[in-house]
Formats: structure tokens, C-alpha cells, sequence
């Protein structure tokens, strides 16, 4: 029987939220209906209307032509000359923002520090001539393999000052990921740390460096950042101490001119195949799209303080810690250290502190604070809040109903977006002024985005009919290519559907318009023909009250070619069973049909996830499947969690 194209849905929401009206009347978008009509219009002239968002930054010369589009290679602002430090930093220190907090930083064990606009200028100044002191030139790459601390910000900024390519690497990748991103890219600076602080123990970072360096040919420098003040080994006229060589430069740097489409950085992801693939994005239409969406989807002000959870040695960090909010002039917060740490109400402890008012994380770090319990955030006073985001992979109803009540206090907006490294800026979201808001969509596409469900002939899926999701027209901070390998480029996200950038993602899309992300399009289920996508079924199994977390995928089954197998974390003080099991089977019949009950369900206490917060499913398939794990694990955050899930398996 050949396989259907399209993704069957079998999720059914009908809960509608309307923007508070208090929140609507000050919002940048104060309606549903200006939205429509902001969308209309960008539609009717994608390119005009990205030009008018370009003219809200400061260019150093402006560009001649919008859009050079030659599939599937883009180039937005041709012939502009412009430069992101320059946006983030120097254009701020003309107004009152010179000394408006830009970071308010914690590190895990508890020290705080805060940063002016023009306290961070002058640092990214001074780092920018400590690279050019090192012989680092416009063009040049640099690695960055350090902890969340503000100086891995401010080498970003002072690469992009100078016109140096960064790529940051996740401090807590292995020797042989850093060796492998730092000879792809050709870097030849790394900066560093002596360690970091996670869960209350050290992560030695300069050891890794060390043991990479030894293959990286291109390497000159290494820059080492005193953070934890453990003992390392330096090597003399390589390594340099941050804290020494910083004192050997002044603070005068002048930001240098840059072409719109100058390579900003390079940020790498899994390659299924097992080399990472390098994700280039350059520097206006970046800028231009990722502080557009900043202010938009954050309905983002002067007075707020603004706190992204994500590491940025992630893309949701590159994009909403430090370009997207500085470039905005916005006071951001910066954690270091785990959720947990040193208890379970550490991140609300900091929003209380500091009297957050955006919070922006990730569904799986909000079904982690549900499985811990919500008397952790009750003891706090979270009324600074006033609109809170998701970020990473879809969010099950039920988890985004407890943020909403238990954390929001059923005021505050939720803006739960899609987007990825790729693409560089949020894609689809709601406007939290404007749009009224669904538990677990993404809603619609914001304002110059066009995106579709399609088949895979490319023609449109009917509403709530399953399919691909694809943007169909060049966006500004897309990815302009991988690194050195065009062709890769044009076979990872050009060639599925003709015409079409493919996302990776199934999705549907409703009466309303509005956009359900159904999960990777490589973990849909093939059940008797039924093509079923993982986010819906795992979403059922969250609904039951006992149930925490839930990660479902497919493995080999004789009769319906897949069977579904599902992995389930149950709240706290909850225990599992045979009975629970036949429980859970049976709920998933109830919400959505016969045909979605798992084979398989397996209770477990901890899911494997990579450091930014993404269930494994990848590791998950191939235990379920053969009781092996015989993949790259080099992204997972715990290990112990897979230990764990072997010995079950025996």
C-alpha cells in the first residue's frame, strides 16, 4: 500500500483566550483586526514591507536593492553597509539608555552583576581590540565555547564589531564536537573558560579545549576566561587569561562598516548523517527581522524586564538574549546555572528578585516545573509578570494551561512560537495584544512571513488536514546557506517539496487559520497506514492528570508496520503500573481515538533531552526498537538518564 501524503491530526482544542483588554488597549498591536490588516498588507509587498523595518536601524550606508532572490540563495538590503554591534551598543548612548541596565546577570552560586548600556560598550570595545591584538580581521572565525556569563555576550558583540564571523559552541559539547565545529568553520581564535558552574559542580571547559586544540590546525589563539578559578594548564603564546590581556587595550573601538549579507555567525546543529551541519546567517536582514519580532511578539517596552531561559549557545539565545532585546535597548536577565538549583524554585525566586515582567522558556522546562510541583512557584510573588512566551517544540494544552493559571494568574498572554536555527527569527506566533489565543498553537504567522501546509506535491492541505509545513517566500533572517557546502544547503531544505523552504515540521491548520505543529515530520507514526504525528498523542497522554511528561515514537511492528511506543514521567509522589498503563491506553482512546493507544508505555522518572531542553526522541526510537542506543549522543544533557532507561530495557 504506498503511503499517504498527508499527516493525519487527531487533537481537538476549543478553549479561546481574548488578549486581556488592559493588555490590548497599551499594546503595539491592539487587535485582532489591525493584525489582519498589518498581515494583508505585507502580504500584497513582502520586500516593502521589510524594507520599512530595516529603516528602524541605524545603516552606515543604505542599501540599493531589497531582495536578490535566485533559488534558493537569498540577499536582503544589497549594498547596505551596517554593523549589529553598532545597533545593540552605540546608538543607545546617545539617549537615556547610556545607563538603563542592558544584563542583570547571576551566576548559579548566587553573584550578581549589571551592566549599563555603557558599561557594555566600553567592555565589548576593549574585547574587540583584544581580537584585533591577536590578529583576528574581518572575515576571520571565532569559536566561543564558554558558560552563560556575560563576557560570552560580550565576545559575540565584539566579533560582530569588528566583522569577525562567531560560532558558539555549547559550553558542554566534548572535545571531539568542538574539534569538528572548529575545523568545519576554519576558526582561528577559540575563547574559553576555565569551567562552569552546573547543578553545583564544576564543567571543565579549558580541558576540553585542550584536548581539541591538539587536532585544529587553524587555532592561533585561545583566550581563557577566569569564571570558576580552578587550576588549568596554559599554554605559553597560545593561551592568554582574559583578565590580563583585557588590561592591555583601550576602550576605544569604532564599529567597522559591514556589506547587509557580511557572514554574522555560524551556529551549528546535528546532522542525522553525523557531520553538523553549519547554519550561516548574515548580518542586516538578521537584525533587521530578529529585532522586529522582538519587539512584536514581547510587545516589548522601556520599562520591562525581559528574561529568555535559553543558553545562548543556542539560536533562541543568539536571537532573544542578546541581538533581538539590545538592539530593542532592553534590560535582559542572564542565569548561569540550572532551574533546580540549589532548589526547585530557583527561576521563580529570580523573577521575584528582580521583578521580571517577560519570561520566555521551554515547554519541557514548564512540564519539568510541573512535575516538581507547583507550591514551588506559589511561594513567590510573580506578580511583575504581565506576559509570559514558549520556546522549542510544541506545548501540549494541558502544560500551557498551567503556565497560564499557575504562573500567569490567568492574566497574563502567552506567545507560543515556532521557529528554528534555520530560520532565524520567530516565524509564527501570537501577537499578545491582538491575538486570542488557543492552548497549543502557535496561531498565525506574523506580519511579512509566508508560510503554508502543503502536501508533498506541493498543492495546499484542506483545513485540519495534516501536511508540511513550508515558508514560501525568502524571509530576512533565513539561513543563507551551510557553511562551505551549497549543495547540502539545497538538498536539506530545498529539494522535498519544489519551490518550498521545508521546515522539517508536520503541521495543520485550522477553521481559524490558526498553525498546530504536529512535531517532526521524521517522528510521524506509520500505523496501518495511518500517518500519525508523535506532538498529539504525547499531548493526550500529558491531559491525564498523573502523567508529567510524555515522549512517544514509533518502532517496527510485523501487523501495522509501526507500533507506538510511548515513554512517560509521571508527576511527583505518583507510581506506575500495569493498572496506570490500561488507565493511559484507555485515555487516549477517550481524546482522541482508538488508533493513537500506545503498544508500548514505559514509566520513567527522567526523559533523555539535549542541553537546550529537546526530548531525544532520535535515542528513544532506537531503544524501543532494538533496546540499543548506537547514535551520537554528544548533545544529551544527562547521561544518567539513558543508563537508566538500558537497565530498564534488560
Amino acid at each position: 500500500m504506498s503511503e499517504p501524503v498527508a499527516i493525519e491530526s487527531v487533537l481537538s482544542e476549543t478553549r479561546v483566550f481574548p488578549p486581556p483588554p488592559e493588555f490590548a488597549a497599551a499594546a503595539h498591536v491592539k487587535s485582532f483586526d489591525e493584525y489582519e490588516q498589518m498581515y494583508a498588507e505585507s502580504m500584497r509587498d513582502i520586500p516593502a514591507f521589510w524594507e520599512k523595518q530595516a529603516g528602524e536601524l541605524e545603516w552606515f550606508e543604505k542599501w540599493h536593492t531589497v531582495l536578490e532572490w535566485n533559488e534558493p540563495f537569498a540577499k536582503w538590503f544589497v549594498g547596505g553597509k551596517i554593523n549589529i554591534s553598532h545597533n545593540c551598543l552605540d546608538r543607545h548612548l546617545t539617549t537615556w539608555r547610556r545607563n538603563k541596565a542592558a544584563f542583570i546577570w547571576e551566576g548559579e552560586p548566587g553573584e550578581q552583576r549589571t551592566l549599563t548600556y555603557l558599561q557594555l560598550h566600553r567592555e565589548v570595545c576593549r574585547f574587540a581590540n583584544v581580537l584585533k591584538k591577536l590578529g583576528v580581521t574581518a572575515g576571520d572565525r571565532v569559536a566561543l565555547y564558554m558558560p552563560l556569563v556575560p563576557e560570552l555576550a560580550i565576545a559575540m558583540l565584539a566579533c560582530a564589531r569588528i566583522g569577525a564571523t562567531h560560532t558558539i559552541i555549547f559550553g558542554g559539547f566534548s572535545a571531539d564536537a568542538i574539534r569538528d565545529r572548529v575545523n568545519d568553520g576554519g576558526c582561528k581564535l577559540i575563547v574559553t573558560a576555565d569551567g562552569a558552574f552546573r547543578r553545583g559542580t564544576e564543567v571543565r571547559l579549558k580541558d576540553a579545549v585542550d584536548e581539541a586544540v591538539k587536532q585544529t590546525p587553524t587555532v592561533e589563539n585561545v583566550v581563557v576566561y577566569r569564571r570558576t578559578g580552578s587550576k588549568v594548564a596554559m599554554q605559553p603564546g597560545r593561551d592568554h587569561w582574559w583578565h590580563e590581556i583585557i588590561e592591555t587595550v583601550d576602550a576605544v573601538c569604532p564599529a567597522v562598516p559591514l556589506d547587509s549579507e557580511h557572514p554574522l555567525y555560524i551556529l551549528y546543529t546535528s546532522g542525522t548523517t553525523g557531520k553538523p551541519k553549519g547554519i550561516l546567517h548574515t548580518t542586516g536582514g538578521y537584525l533587521t527581522q530578529a529585532a522586529f519580532t522582538t519587539k512584536m511578539v514581547f510587545d516589548l517596552r522601556d520599562e520591562d524586564v525581559y528574561w529568555c531561559t535559553a543558553d545562548i549557545g543556542w539560536v533562541t539565545g543568539h536571537s532573544y538574549v542578546v541581538y533581538g532585546p539590545l538592539a530593542n535597548g532592553a534590560t535582559v536577565v542572564m542565569y548561569e546555572g540550572a532551574p533546580n538549583f540549589p532548589g526547585f524554585d530557583r527561576f521563580w525566586d529570580i523573577i521575584e528578585r528582580h521583578r521580571v515582567t517577560i519570561f520566555y522558556t521551554a515547554p519541557t522546562a514548564i512540564r519539568a516545573f510541573i512535575k516538581w510541583g507547583e507550591e514551588h512557584p506559589l511561594k513567590h510573588d510573580l506578580s511583575s509578570l504581565r506576559l509570559l512566551g514558549t520556546v522549542g517544540e510544541p506545548i501540549n494544552p494541558e502544560a500551557w494551561m498551567w503556565y497560564r493559571e499557575v504562573i500567569g494568574k490567568g492574566r497574563c498572554p502567552i506567545v507560543d512560537t515556532w521557529w528554528q536555527t534555520e530560520t532565524g527569527s520567530i516565524m509564527i506566533s501570537p501577537l499578545p495584544g491582538a491575538t486570542p489565543a488557543v492552548p497549543g498553537t502557535a496561531t498565525r504567522p506574523l506580519p511579512g512571513v509566508m508560510v503554508d501546509v502543503v502536501k508533498k506535491d506541493g498543492t495546499k492541505c484542506e483545513p485540519n488536514e495534516g501536511g508540511y509545513l513550508v515558508v514560501k517566500h525568502p524571509w530576512p533572517s533565513m539561513l543563507r546557506t551551510l557553511w562551505g557546502d551549497d549543495e547540502r544547503y539545497k538538498e536539506a531544505y530545498w529539494s522535498e517539496i519544489a519551490g518550498h523552504y521545508f521546515a522539517g515540521d508536520g503541521a495543520r491548520r485550522d477553521e481559524r487559520g490558526y498553525f498546530w505543529i504536529m512535531g517532526r515530520v521524521d517522528d510521524v507514526i506509520n500505523v496501518s497506514g495511518h500517518r500519525l504525528g508523535t506532538a498529539e498523542i504525547e499531548s493526550a497522554l500529558v491531559s491525564h492528570e498523573a502523567v508529567a511528561e510524555a515522549a512517544v515514537v514509533g518502532r517496527p511492528d510485523e501487523l501495522k508496520g509501526q507500533a507506538i511506543a510511548a515513554f512517560v514521567t509521571l508527576e511527583g509522589g505518583r507510581t506506575g503500573g500495569d493498572e496506570l498503563k490500561e488507565t493511559l491506553r484507555a485515555h487516549v482512546q477517550k481524546e482522541i481515538g482508538a488508533l493513537a493507544k500506545p503498544d508500548d508505555i514505559r514509566f520513567t522518572d527522567a526523559l533523555p533531552k539535549t542541553r537546550s531542553g529537546k526530548i531525544m526522541r532520535r535515542l528513544l526510537r532506537e531503544l524501543a526498537s532494538s533496546g540499543v542506543v548506537a547514535g551520537d549522543v554528544t548533545t544529551l544533557e544527562d547521561f544518567s538518564v539513558l543508563e537508566k532507561l538500558r537497565e530498564d530495557e534488560e
